[in-house]
């Protein structure tokens, strides 16, 4: 066979297959221009200007992107190839070899291939630029003029989706080869043979998801879901793959032996049907499932994590200027210290707010009854009961509430856990004269501490500030250099633009650091905080909804390629069915019933999944600062109404086409 003659057949293939190689083609085009747009975004240096968090993100996200492009493609393509097989044994039977059918196929996936990487590419670097125009506009910075393509993106692209398609066409010619013509010609009809129910595979499935759904939701801290949250995700994923391979079976079985369920024409039809093709759906359908479940995790965490920011730098930090002297005695000179704050700011021509400070030490015990013991091991591990003691001078100066406390005495305020009414601290013993209902202390930051590193925290008030400095001391002799010094925090609000206030943080810095004191002191600027924490949530929000687009786009595609398979499938059956006596009307129930069954129990299932997921992602999201649960809740909500209504969307759109085939 000459070339023009394979390249007329494969150009005519092509034409005459469009209605599954566009969606493969317009799948292949959109993937390269995603991948094209991370890896530009991860290569900028106008983007690692803009945060360094940002561009770290946009890093991890080309690896995700890859690894999907890499599943995605192969798996689209398995779609191709099962509905082209048919018409590939006709050629074969019909005296075409298989060394011409291969040379056809090579053609049509080269020029399929090259056309996606180029119309990718084109599209990659004119999205890259509006993508880039957003974050510019978002991180307040000024985008340069005309269309910047990067040559390293370029490349990076060519050359993964190069492999790619060449490894999907090997694929293909490698399963031409090995099939045998009567294999090929009815490779599209497998799953005739009506299955058996597969006890074990389901009972894998209930206790995979199981031990997944237990993890989740009975996950206590951060640092356990950190450790534990890929554990429960693969296990989900086991399970849902199981139980709609086996699972799924095993409830159409039941189905069938229910008859007054049973025993309707609809129901008839659409279980038997079920039955008889479940294997080649179920991991369909799985895969949709975990796809809608990415989507709705990420989404609506990323969400929530942006709505949520300003929140979160209030409560961990409490002034537009924080400055902490930490040092080993408590007789620093605070009125010098907040006289600088306020000569500062009028210098920078901005109002500032009434200084406040306080001087607390806070170190970590390791609970033993009644005893809260010093050791070594809580310093480095980070583990225990944490103390933060203040003195009562110090005390009534911030509450203006006197407390009279002989030196073994203390006023308490306790969260996570109860203090007993008289405990030893080290070698000090207290016992307890009051209870204190509120903490003036940074009550955002230290219910951050809490509930992030899930330790309980006791506010102790002392007698005075000797009493605060043998605790001190005594901390200080066994930790060492691990050892909490005594800090006072200063924190001052101020009155003009953000850049004028982050220049006057760093001058009061300057002007502290002169006096020449023995501790070290830290600055800290809510606006750079905030701009840098707008950095990290603003790439994550980015990188999610960029993925959660990717990862609908691809569940679309596989709803697709499931309903016109699902058409082909069942255009002879459901003229059969008319043949023998069942009317158009009682047909187009029927279909309608059992599209119904299979494309939207993955949604179904996609949500059962996030709700158990729900407890052990809000506590992964406290890693971030992230406290205020009712508003995470409302962003899962939301986000998963806006998906549900894309994904029926996107089954209507489909089920058209399923019509069209069956009707």
């Amino acid at each position: 066979m000459n070339k023009s003659i394979s390249l007329r057949l494969a150009m005519t293939n092509i034409k005459n297959n469009r209605k599954f190689y566009l969606p493969y083609f317009l799948a292949s085009v959109g993937i390269v221009a995603m991948f094209y747009i991370i890896c530009f975004l991860a290569a900028s240096p106008g983007v690692a200007a803009m945060s360094d968090s940002l561009s770290i993100i946009m890093g991890l996200g080309v690896f995700v992107m890859g690894l999907f492009s890499f599943i995605f493609l192969f798996y689209t393509n398995s779609f191709l190839m099962k509905r082209r097989k048919k018409e590939i044994g006709l050629y074969n039977i019909l005296g075409m070899e298989k060394k011409h059918i291969g040379k056809i196929l090579a053609i049509e996936n080269t020029a399929v291939s090259l056309c996606s990487i180029a119309a990718g590419l084109a599209c990659g670097i004119l999205f890259s630029k509006l993508i880039y125009l957003f974050l510019s506009w978002a991180f307040g910075t000024k985008p340069p003029f005309g269309i910047e393509i990067s040559p390293e993106a370029v490349l990076i692209t060519l050359v993964l989706f190069g492999i790619l398609f060449v490894m999907t066409m090997i694929s293909n010619q490698m399963s031409i080869h090995l099939a045998k013509p009567i294999e090929l010609l009815y490779g599209g009809n497998t799953g005739e043979k009506e299955p058996k129910i597969k006890w074990l595979l389901t009972m894998l499935g209930v206790v995979f998801l199981g031990a997944g759904y237990y993890i989740a939701i009975t996950t206590e801290s951060p640092l356990t879901a950190l450790l534990w949250f890929f554990v429960a995700v693969v296990l989900v994923i086991l399970g849902t793959y199981c139980l709609f391979i086996a699972g799924s079976i095993a409830i159409l079985k039941a189905l069938k032996k229910n008859k007054k369920f049973y025993y309707k024409p609809a129901n008839f039809t659409a279980v038997s049907g079920l039955i008889y093709r479940m294997k080649q759906n179920a991991v369909g359908l799985a895969n949709i499932c975990i796809l809608s479940t990415m989507v709705l995790v990420m989404v609506s965490g990323t969400v929530s994590l942006y709505a949520g920011m300003q929140d979160i730098i209030n409560n961990l930090i409490p002034g537009d200027v924080n400055v902490t002297v930490s040092y080993d005695r408590t007789d620093l000179d605070r009125d010098k210290i907040e006289s600088i704050f306020e000569e500062t700011a009028a210098e920078n021509g901005l109002k500032i707010s009434k200084v406040e400070s306080w001087q607390s030490l806070s170190f970590v015990t390791e609970k033993s009854g009644t005893r809260y013991e010093l050791s070594a091991n809580d310093a480095e591990n980070g583990s225990g009961t944490m103390f933060v003691v203040v003195s009562a001078a110090e005390y009534e100066r911030i509450t203006g509430k006197k407390l009279r406390l002989a030196k073994d005495q203390t006023a308490v305020y306790s969260e996570g856990e109860t203090l007993p009414e008289r405990f030893s601290l080290g070698n000090m013993s207290f016992r307890m004269k009051k209870q204190v209902d509120q903490f003036f202390l940074n009550e955002g930051e230290m219910e951050y501490m809490r509930s992030a590193f899930d330790i309980g925290i006791h506010y102790l008030v002392v007698s005075d500030d000797q009493v605060l400095q043998e605790i001190y001391q005594e901390q200080k002799a066994i930790y060492g250099d691990a050892a909490s010094d005594i800090q006072c925090c200063f924190a001052a609000d101020l009155t003009g633009p953000d850049q004028q206030r982050i220049d006057c943080a760093y001058r009061i810095f300057e002007r502290v650091s002169d006096q020449g004191l023995d501790g070290s002191i830290e600055i800290e600027s809510r606006q750079e905080t905030a701009y840098q924490y707008r950095g990290l949530t603003g790439g994550f929000l980015f990188l999610g909804i960029f993925l959660g687009i990717v990862f609908t786009f691809a569940a679309a595609l596989i709803i697709y390629y499931k309903q016109i398979s699902e058409g082909y499938y069942d255009k002879d059956k459901f003229e059969i069915m008319q043949k023998v006596g069942m009317s158009k009307i009682e047909v187009k129930k029927t279909i309608r019933k059992q599209v119904l069954m299979v494309f939207f129990a993955p949604l179904v299932m996609a949500g059962i999944h996030v709700i158990a997921a729900f407890r052990m992602i809000s506590q992964l999201l406290l890693v971030f600062g992230m406290t205020n649960v009712p508003l995470f809740a409302l962003c899962t909500v939301v986000t998963f109404l806006v998906f549900a209504v894309i994904y029926a969307v996107v089954y209507a759109v489909t089920a058209r086409e399923y019509y069209k085939i069956v009707g």
